[in-house]
């Protein structure tokens, strides 16, 4: 099975060649969705001026090129190239389509190793919203990578090192063990951390003896490092609560904080110093990497030693680049963090290129995740200002999920699975939605409602396929056709189906999961209005249009399942 723009594209790109020579094999033939056909070709229009020849000329040269084509090719407007595919193709892509237990989505040749670095909470404070939208994007482009046959390697890159942790283990030693790691597993990582810096501030004595602490934590002590692991150890234990309660694919295999990197370095200085990449300046160990300049226009120094001899970010983030190139054997590192770090990252790419750390055969990359802001447009917070907690945000969507659905005559169990799918995909599912780049505003009313593009209504729709094969006592699996194209709404169902492989394939490229999203509401929109056009159960429809109508259900319902599945939102069988 080939998606059809695919198709259209390659057999295009060879009319070209054909029509014009084969420097022209590689032109984007430029197909789009069409109102006028099923696909439109606008490449006539833009090679028209580079040929010399009217654009309508052009159009009808790469027409008679494509005399065999399955369906048909009209020129209209000044050049345009209206192509309608015949139903006989289409119907026979789709029964391929329902066929192959991976709905015709190939694997990428050859597979690459792809490290994503997301999620990253601050292991000295609460997981908060500011941490949801990292977590989620970067947990489907997990998916998705390796549903496309890629080896994924999960890095959490905790905040679990550094001056903090002085006052923190001196608290913890002052409440008890005991108590610390309660009020940790309940996530109350902020109020722990709170009441260490306000003692800090306050008590020279706890000051004197948290500066000790982070000299001997520094240096490897073993017992200010158990208490490091009692401190670290509740905290992901609660980070994992978070974790399971969302959903995401995240264990503590994947756990790479700053802790990990903090032996390498000093290796990473003496390595960028002696080979000439980094040099004194002020004091301070720094790379200048070409292209980059202050608001002064003297050049910008991305700082891996500061002058006292600490390390900061940058020593940490330029040790694992070279960890993740050298030893992880990445072919591709996606950095899932918010869109302020964005001048930080190009600096670090550009200073592991500068290093030799960084070969071009490596692709780094900066997956910029926008704020999330509340109704009034603002930073999305509590009314005093703080940071949501993120467990909070969770539980009220569940909250309000389930009292969506109370009326529904569910028994308590079902209701409460139903309720947790529902409020857990609504978050995801909005937040994948949008461009991972943009702000976008938390709106519990909007993303629990069951119209528009929704995880409800699209977990919705799916349900919807569900019942129809339990009222017929037929197995989704059983229905297996043959998938023969009557009404217009069945054909535009089974066109829209073809699309998913060269979804998935885009989605994954460019790492932009809100493409699947806008595909996987297409694809339940036009299953709307085929439910609504063409009865598949109702009495006096054929055994054979019955059939083939239960198929295209069949293989609507593996679409959409699998596709929010790939972007980590749960599919609750009934709603």
């Amino acid at each position: 099975m080939t998606d059809p723009q695919i198709v259209l594209t390659e057999r295009v790109q060879q009319a070209l060649a054909n029509a014009f020579g084969s420097e022209h094999a590689d032109a984007d033939p430029l197909i789009r969705p069409s109102q006028f056909a099923d696909f439109q070709a606008n490449v006539a229009m833009s090679l028209a001026k580079r040929l010399r020849r009217a654009p309508r000329e052009v159009a009808e040269a790469i027409k008679a090129e494509l005399s065999d084509f399955p369906g048909t090719v009209e020129v209209s407007g000044p050049g345009f190239l209206n192509i309608t595919l015949d139903d006989s193709w289409i119907q026979s892509e789709a029964r391929q389509m329902l066929a192959d237990p991976r709905l015709g989505v190939g694997t990428i040749t050859p597979s690459q190793t792809v490290v994503i670095d997301y999620s990253a909470p601050n292991a000295a404070k609460e997981m908060h919203v500011g941490h949801l939208r990292t977590t989620i994007v970067g947990d489907s482009l997990a998916r998705l990578h390796e549903h496309l046959g890629n080896t994924v390697i999960r890095q959490n890159h905790l905040g679990d090192w550094g001056t903090p942790f002085g006052m923190l283990i001196e608290h913890l030693l002052d409440i008890g063990e005991e108590a610390a790691v309660a009020q940790l597993e309940a996530g109350m990582g902020t109020e722990f951390y709170q009441a260490a810096r306000s003692k800090f501030d306050g008590d020279e004595d706890f000051k004197l003896r948290a500066r000790v602490r982070v000299t001997t934590l520094q240096s490897g002590d073993p017992d200010t490092m158990r208490l490091w692991h009692v401190f670290m150890d509740a905290t992901i234990r609660y980070f994992n609560k978070v974790y399971e309660l969302l959903g995401v694919t995240l264990t503590d295999a994947d756990l790479a904080g700053e802790s990990m990197y903090n032996p390498m370095l000093e290796k990473t200085c003496d390595d960028l110093e002696s080979s000439g990449a980094a040099v004194l300046s002020e004091g301070a160990l720094c790379l200048f990497p070409p292209g980059f300049t202050g608001s002064d226009d003297k050049p910008l120094p991305l700082i891996i030693r500061k002058s006292d001899g600490g390390y900061g970010y940058a020593s940490t983030d330029m040790a694992a680049i070279r960890y993740r190139v050298h030893d992880l054997k990445a072919d591709r590192i996606l950095y899932v963090v918010g869109s302020e770090q964005a001048l930080h990252f190009r600096m670090v790419f550009a200073a592991a290129q500068l290093a030799g750390w960084l070969p071009d055969t490596v692709s780094a990359e900066h997956v910029q995740i926008g704020m999330m802001l509340g109704k009034d447009g603002r930073r999305f917070k509590t009314r005093s200002g703080e940071s949501i907690k993120l467990m909070d945000l969770l539980q009220e969507a569940i909250d309000r999920a389930a009292a969506a659905i109370s009326d529904r005559g569910y028994d308590a169990e079902l209701q409460k699975e139903i309720a947790h799918a529902v409020g857990i995909g609504a978050v995801k599912y909005a937040d994948l939605s949008v461009s991972h780049d943009s702000e976008y505003i938390l709106d519990f009313d909007r993303m629990l409602g069951f119209t528009g593009n929704t995880a409800p209504y699209l977990q919705y729709a799916q349900a919807r396929i569900r019942s129809i094969f339990r009222k017929g006592a037929v197995d989704p699996a059983e229905a297996t056709g043959p998938i023969v194209l009557g009404a217009p709404a069945e054909r535009a169902l089974a066109l829209r189906l073809l699309g998913f492989g060269a979804v998935l394939e885009q989605t994954t490229a460019d790492s932009e999961p809100h493409r699947l999203c806008a595909y996987i509401y297409a694809t339940a929109t036009a299953f709307t209005d085929f439910f609504e056009q063409c009865p598949v159960l109702k009495e006096g429809v054929d055994p054979d249009t019955r059939a083939s109508r239960l198929a295209l259900c069949a293989l609507t319902l593996r679409v959409l399942e699998t596709g929010l599945d790939l972007l980590g939102v749960p599919v609750p069988e009934r709603m």
